[in-house]
């Protein structure tokens, strides 16, 4: 099958989690033989950056990881039918310009023979109504949710049994335990600074808790101000910057511990919504101890994949009894494991992409939100 996916980076994870999924689905559909293409912005706003930080060396980790993986890149007089000629399912990242949104739909409005996917990994449908209800999506056959809150709201809209939810999930193939173990030491923190909707979560449960249990905090990411930097500072918090997602793995297998610290939409309006990292972080084999979150889909189980904390003093003591006890690190790690091998992997994701699309008939959406 010929799959054409309009992202809006599969180079750049520079602020840009969903290249993260996005390279792990396109591997796994590439290893079952199918044709797969995928098209980004010229202009990227995550590429730019990145280059701009790192120069093209900032994208060795992505090429050595995924030598099979491309993209090309298009401008603003590109001819979107040309980009779809021969497609027989189109999905189209909700991090693309409305107007490219639109155009797509209404060529398979007015009958090209593919199957076509709007795919949302965002809470801007509940922190910003507005802006996802500018999106045409008259043209489209249905909706990818990263959630079921999610897509509770799509059915809102009008969608009905034409959402679907999609869970990001973890690429075994490159989030795997180290083959060989090295010294582990401190925690780490893998995430970006979160434009405000988690910094008194990032004090309460990731930097006291960290520098109360004695253990040594190594923080990645971008997208850090000033004031982020000196709350790392007086927190003794070493920042590192950007790290490219492919290099995760390794810096996971150096530490003891981590932490999830959801953005603060994903713990309220729009509950049982993991970030990539707890996927990817429990296919990596490291202890983790969640901040305040609802697992509402019961995609994992709290207590045995990872220890759930309450409040910054209850993850303080959870983070001592993981820098003490090793058979509670060996026990999370294997518990974590099983679940993400059973359910949570890229190649189950492709089993449900594939089920979603052979479902779906090439008749023109109707009465679409």
């Amino acid at each position: 099958m010929k799959i054409v996916y309009f992202t809006h980076s599969l180079a750049s994870c520079w602020n840009h989690g969903n290249a993260h999924f996005l390279r792990g689905v396109l591997s796994e559909l590439i290893a079952r033989g199918h044709d797969v293409s995928v098209r980004e912005p010229a202009n990227a706003w995550s590429l730019g950056n990145l280059l701009a930080d790192h120069g093209d060396a900032g994208l060795d980790a992505y090429r050595k990881a995924y030598p099979e993986l491309s993209s090309i890149a298009y401008g603003p007089d590109a001819s979107v039918e040309d980009m779809l000629e021969g497609a027989e399912l189109v999905i189209v990242h909700e991090w693309n310009e409305p107007e490219l949104v639109a155009q797509v739909g209404r060529i398979r409005a007015h009958g090209a023979p593919f199957t076509l996917l709007f795919h949302d990994t965002h809470h801007r449908a509940v922190s910003a109504p507005h802006e996802m209800r500018a999106y045409d999506l008259s043209g489209y056959d249905g909706v990818l949710a990263f959630g079921e809150a999610l897509s509770e709201v799509y059915r809102g809209w009008g969608w009905t049994d034409r959402v679907w939810t999609w869970h990001e999930a973890a690429d075994v193939r490159r989030f795997h335990p180290p083959r060989e173990e090295d010294v582990r030491e401190g925690l780490v923190w893998i995430g970006n600074w979160g434009d405000g909707e988690r910094t008194g979560e990032l004090e309460e449960f990731l930097f006291r808790p960290a520098r109360e249990a004695a253990l040594a905090l190594d923080v990645y990411g971008v997208r850090y101000p000033d004031e982020a930097r000196a709350m790392l500072e007086r927190y003794g918090v070493r920042y590192h910057g950007w790290a490219p997602n492919a290099g995760a793995p390794g810096i996971f297998a150096r530490h003891l511990a981590t932490v999830h610290v959801p953005r603060r939409y994903y713990a309220t309006i729009l509950p049982g919504i993991p970030t990539i990292r707890v996927f990817e972080a429990l296919a990596c084999g490291i202890p983790l101890v969640s901040a305040p979150w609802d697992d509402a889909e019961r995609l994992f189980r709290p207590g045995e994949d990872y220890l759930v904390a309450r409040s910054g003093e209850e993850m303080t003591r959870h983070l001592t009894a993981l820098r003490d006890d090793p058979d509670l690190r060996a026990d999370l790690v294997a518990s974590g494991l099983e679940t993400i091998l059973s359910r949570h992997t890229c190649a189950h994701r492709v089993d449900e992409l594939l089920a979603i699309a052979a479902a779906l008939t090439t008749t023109p959406a109707k009465d679409a939100a």
